[in-house]
């Protein structure tokens, strides 16, 4: 579980706002002197700056501590009315997220005339429409940048979306799919099973697919290594599987690094890489434009990111 979705932290919340409080309450009880009208004589600390500047003990004034005597009230107050405590929703039954989420329903009927007239439009017209273009590349730089880049070429261990090379497929109803639910992609470590040395053969072979540089030695070992441990998943003839997410090793596109060091670790300590679903972000009009976009980058004739930028 994650540690921040433990109840643990709503009670470290409560515990330290309400001891907060509690603490300031004590402190002001605690130098009370405030409460005389009068003070018949006022301590000398006997500290002394410049021969003739002295320290003195005064009380608090009345009015400093009247003030946060109503902070502290008003503190609890909000304690009582809003959930300010990590859990519950108060007495008013306030919640941020139902808020938020009421906003979001309230902008998605506002927009949703614009995207009423690609609804029966075919998914490949869509992608050559330049307006749903536009509104795809849009949707595509908010939610997907981040990841993928602002040119849908990918960084290290994010996926290039433009070179036709797809981990889930690349159909529409892939591309609708793996934006809609997500995916959670996984090469299970092998270090248990296979040594390094076997590792860094089977890393020979599988550069010698792509036509990288090999040692053409160690190639058949590693092969009869990839036999026995990888073609599970990416096939006999390691041209993967859409429908794990097992990439295609023979095509020279690479997530994580081509190197015989970047494979091996793949190898021995595997890889997981997570798409998040975007279905409570978007709506699936939304989601059928962006997709429409990512798909028309390696499948509009002459399309590339330049273009559509």
């Amino acid at each position: 579980m994650n540690d921040f979705v433990s109840s643990f932290w709503s009670y470290w919340i409560a515990i330290l706002s309400i001891g907060g409080v509690v603490f300031c309450l004590v402190l002001l009880f605690s130098q009370r002197a405030w409460l005389k009208r009068e003070i018949e004589q006022v301590e000398d600390t006997g500290h002394v700056w410049d021969g003739d500047l002295t320290e003195l003990n005064n009380p608090i004034p009345r009015w400093w501590t009247v003030m946060f005597v109503g902070l502290c009230i008003i503190g609890l107050s909000i304690f009582w009315l809003y959930p300010a405590l990590g859990f519950g929703n108060g007495f008013t039954g306030y919640s941020a997220a139902r808020e938020v989420r009421a906003d979001q329903l309230a902008l998605q009927e506002r927009i949703k005339p614009i995207y009423a007239r690609y609804q029966e439009m075919p998914f490949e017209q869509v992608a050559r429409d330049e307006s749903a273009r536009e509104i795809g590349q849009r949707l595509f730089l908010n939610n997907c940048a981040q990841c993928h880049g602002s040119d849908a070429r990918g960084a290290a261990n994010f996926p290039n979306l433009t070179d036709g090379d797809w981990l889930w497929g690349g159909s529409p109803e892939q591309i609708i799919h793996t934006i809609t639910e997500g995916r959670h992609g996984m090469m299970p470590p092998w270090g248990a099973q296979i040594k390094p040395s076997e590792a860094s053969d089977i890393a020979q072979y599988v550069r010698s697919l792509s036509g990288l540089a090999h040692d053409a030695l160690r190639v058949v070992p590693g092969k009869r290594h990839f036999d026995t441990y990888c073609v599970a998943c990416h096939g006999a003839d390691a041209k993967g599987n859409p429908a794990m997410g097992a990439p295609n090793l023979t095509d020279n596109v690479w997530l994580y690094g081509s190197s015989e060091a970047s494979i091996v670790e793949t190898i021995l300590n595997g890889r997981e890489n997570i798409m998040p679903a975007q279905k409570n972000i978007l709506t699936e009009e939304q989601i059928r434009l962006l997709a429409a976009w990512v798909w028309g980058l390696s499948n509009n004739p002459g399309s590339n990111v330049a273009a559509a930028n």
